[in-house]
């Protein structure tokens, strides 16, 4: 069954035109997901198709306003759920986020903009708001691209080896160990002999303890995450001389 994702925003080409490039582009040709950009500005009445107004209280910037985002969700009846605010207060967004939706059937993504989104058609639609970091950009569209290519790289079809997407970065709380490529040799440092050994048992513990090591130096927060280092990750760390230390080749 195809993934379909529905997209509120004031930028529908934005989000259209990247997502038919590249591996978004070539899964959804095969149906492996399909997209809907709903544009806010369709929603308003007035001649400006204003979606936007200063905020009570004062401050700067506009806040984006609450009716156009409700009048879009109840003319859309069948608009995907869970519906999802991309937000700079939302919670952190993760792989296990992206692992979650890619088992739904759909979901929404309200993408913000301005100087952020009327708080009653948070309250009065929206079921969850995420982040894609702790900073802040100009408006939702980008992190909605990030969650929309997170979540369909996951998607079986998607990718050209259904494996790919278990071996990387977060799959299993660690970041992805280093990966190389012909020739052996670039410019005086040659790849890993590990790596040309042909012993497939001993790179995938050297793949091992190079991700342990990368994620100590570059993501200590992961490592405490998981409960820190057990018996078995000191001694697979002691194999390779990485104790301590990060990656190395």
């Amino acid at each position: 069954m195809s993934l379909r994702i529905d997209v509120l925003t004031i930028f529908p080409d934005t989000v259209a035109d990247y997502a038919a490039t590249s591996v978004l582009g070539r899964a959804a040709e095969t149906d492996v997901w399909s997209l809907r950009v709903l544009d806010l500005r369709d929603a308003t009445n007035d001649v400006h198709r204003s979606v936007d107004d200063a905020p009570f209280g004062g401050g700067p910037g506009m806040i984006l306003s609450a009716e156009p985002i409700l009048a879009t969700v109840e003319s859309t009846p069948d608009l995907a759920r869970p519906l999802i605010a991309l937000t700079p207060s939302g919670r952190r967004f993760s792989q296990g986020d992206a692992a979650h939706l890619a088992g739904l059937s759909g979901f929404s993504l309200l993408c913000g903009r301005y100087e952020g989104i009327d708080q009653r058609a948070l309250d009065l639609v929206v079921d969850d708001e995420l982040s894609v970091g702790d900073f802040v950009l100009a408006g939702g569209e980008l992190a909605a691209l990030c969650v929309i290519e997170a979540v369909v790289r996951l998607l079986p079809g998607t990718l050209g080896n259904d494996l790919s997407s278990d071996d990387e970065s977060f799959s299993d709380g660690l970041l992805e160990y280093p990966q190389y490529t012909r020739p052996a040799e670039v410019r005086g440092r040659a790849v890993p002999e590990v790596l040309r050994s042909g012993d497939h048992a001993r790179i995938a513990r050297w793949r091992h303890a190079q991700s342990l090591a990368r994620t100590m130096a570059r993501r200590p927060d992961l490592i405490e995450r998981r409960g820190g280092l057990s018996a078995d990750d000191e001694r697979l760390l002691a194999e390779f001389s990485l104790e301590g230390r990060g990656p190395t080749g």
